[in-house]
């Protein structure tokens, strides 16, 4: 009988646990914003003068507790001799997690400021603000969560919150923290980017006033800059400039940069909190370009210049023994370095500066309609890491149906430009045409959906293609070259990286036909 008893009592206890067990993990992945859904279509024909404003402001973490690395491997582990300082005397080692390349590695010290820089644009009809962080990725339960608090305040049609992709700044997904098994999200120090972009947004709005739009480009001036690490070779290299001028007092209020490569160019040793060499492209375009003597060789454009990166999957990077060449020197940087960092973004910030002075290519306006087009999308999670991620808390994503998320998509134009955002790292061969099937691939003889590239979709002369937008949701990879098993493609021993960080073969085709649809017949 009492044998009996402490088996029912065991077995009691065993369901609890497991009750319990599975109302955790309901409650991680259930959806954050249930019933939400973005549906706008507005298709607006009568110009007006245009408003525009921008603001920026620090969204830098506290790095407080220093730490020796023993053996140089970037990597926090007490095994290996590695030590901390305990500046605070709390008793623990108060990490600042960096996200991008390997777990465990954390902050010992800052560089340069991270940022949340905003530009909003008003046409007299419908107001956008575009939002660009210095994070590795941003995701779209926090981004919505951020657009119902400015909706309590004020009306903005739709708010575009996009991230730089930078490598050396706090993880803000939890892939990258102390382990594989433990979030690297601090979340104070979400609430309080939380909190800073809702106010940089209002900030810039507040700060609108009566402008005209310049509109430059060079395609072709910064592919030595780039490399595409994963066959075939297609890159996004096109540098695109738009330059908001106050109408009354002649000055430049701010700037708009989009390129595409990877912010990693100090890879994977920094332990510095950096926003790569977008910090330096910001600076270039703001203050002016100066040589090695101090003197000022390119006038800046003054105001507050925004960074956008474009299809940086393939992927588009920088890799360590990839050289740059000093802006002034014949110094050619071969190792990563700050040096480096900054030869590359001088010379993005000196082919802006030239493009916009270049009158006979600008195009200007001061009256104009937006069209924007933009809806919610549902992306199934194929990949089991990021479900089992999800499952233990290390990814913090709600799921709005079973191993499915709810992402986003979104597409506008403006006088001669057009804008597409999608929420990921996409290849840049569906942007731009290439995609192919290489022998060794998954899928055999399967339709190429991405066959007419998305740029020859969108119109104007010039356009903008904004990846991580509203989301981070990894690589996007067309489906005809997803290589997870061998043998693998162009005869190579090893499996590509893109597919470990990616949802699935599926995510591609689906983003492409929803972006279409927008470009195409607006939203449905």
């Amino acid at each position: 009988m009492i044998m009996k008893k402490w088996l029912k009592k065991i077995g009691l206890g065993i369901v609890v646990v497991l009750v319990i067990l599975i109302l955790a993990i309901i409650s991680k992945l259930k959806d954050r914003h249930p019933g939400y859904q973005v549906a706008i279509d507005i298709e607006n024909t009568v110009p007006d003068t245009l408003k525009v404003g921008f603001a920026k402001t620090v969204i830098t973490p506290a790095v407080t507790d220093r730490w020796t690395d023993a053996n140089g491997d970037a990597r926090y582990n007490p095994d290996d001799g590695d030590t901390y300082e305990d500046v605070n005397q709390n008793g623990k080692f108060d990490a600042v997690w960096i996200a991008g390349f390997h777990n465990s590695r954390p902050a010992n010290g800052i560089h340069d400021d991270l940022w949340a820089r905003a530009m909003v644009i008003d046409d007299g009809t419908t107001t956008i603000a575009l939002v660009a962080l210095d994070v590795i990725g941003f995701g779209s339960d926090e981004i919505i969560r951020i657009r119902k608090k400015i909706a309590h305040k004020t009306a903005i049609d739709y708010v575009i919150i996009t991230s730089t992709h930078t490598h050396e700044g706090p993880d803000l997904i939890g892939l990258w923290g102390e382990s594989e098994y433990k979030s690297g999200v601090d979340k104070k120090y979400l609430k309080y980017v939380l909190r800073q972009t809702e106010q940089v947004v209002l900030e810039a709005l507040e700060n609108v006033k009566p402008a005209k739009l310049r509109f430059a480009q060079d395609l072709t001036g910064a592919e030595h800059l780039v490399t595409d690490s994963r066959k075939p070779r297609v890159l996004d290299a096109r540098l695109q400039v738009m330059e908001a001028i106050d109408l009354v007092s002649n000055e430049t209020m701010g700037s708009l940069v989009a390129w595409a490569n990877h912010p990693e160019t100090l890879w994977d040793k920094n332990l510095l909190i950096t926003s790569d060499f977008p910090h330096y492209v910001r600076e270039g375009i703001e203050k002016g370009i100066f040589n090695k003597n101090g003197d000022k060789v390119q006038e800046g454009l003054g105001g507050t210049c925004i960074y956008v990166n474009g299809a940086i999957g393939g992927l588009m990077t920088t890799l360590p023994d990839f050289p740059i060449k000093d802006a002034f020197l014949d110094t050619l940087y071969t190792e990563p370095s700050f040096d480096k960092a900054k030869a590359q973004g001088e010379q993005l910030a000196i082919l802006g500066l030239k493009a916009l002075a270049h009158k006979d290519s600008v195009v200007e306006i001061q009256q104009s309609a937006i069209r924007l087009k933009a809806k919610s999308v549902e992306l199934p999670m194929d990949n089991k890491l990021y479900r089992l991620a999800a499952v233990v808390g290390v990814l913090d994503k709600g799921f709005s149906g079973w191993m499915k998320i709810r992402s986003e998509v979104a597409y506008w134009e403006l006088g001669p430009a057009s804008f597409l955002h999608q929420p990921g790292e996409i290849y840049p061969e569906i942007v731009n045409g290439g995609v192919v099937q290489p022998e060794g691939g998954d899928f055999k003889n399967i339709e190429i959906v991405e066959a007419v590239p998305l740029r020859d979709k969108m119109n104007g002369d010039f356009k903008f293609t904004v990846g991580l937008s509203n989301d981070m949701i990894g690589y996007i990879i067309p489906k005809s070259q997803w290589d997870a098993k061998p043998p693998y493609t162009y005869d190579s021993s090893d499996a590509p990286y893109g597919e470990i960080n990616s949802l699935g073969p599926e995510t591609s085709a689906i983003l492409y036909q929803a972006l279409s649809e927008l470009m195409e017949k607006g939203v449905q």
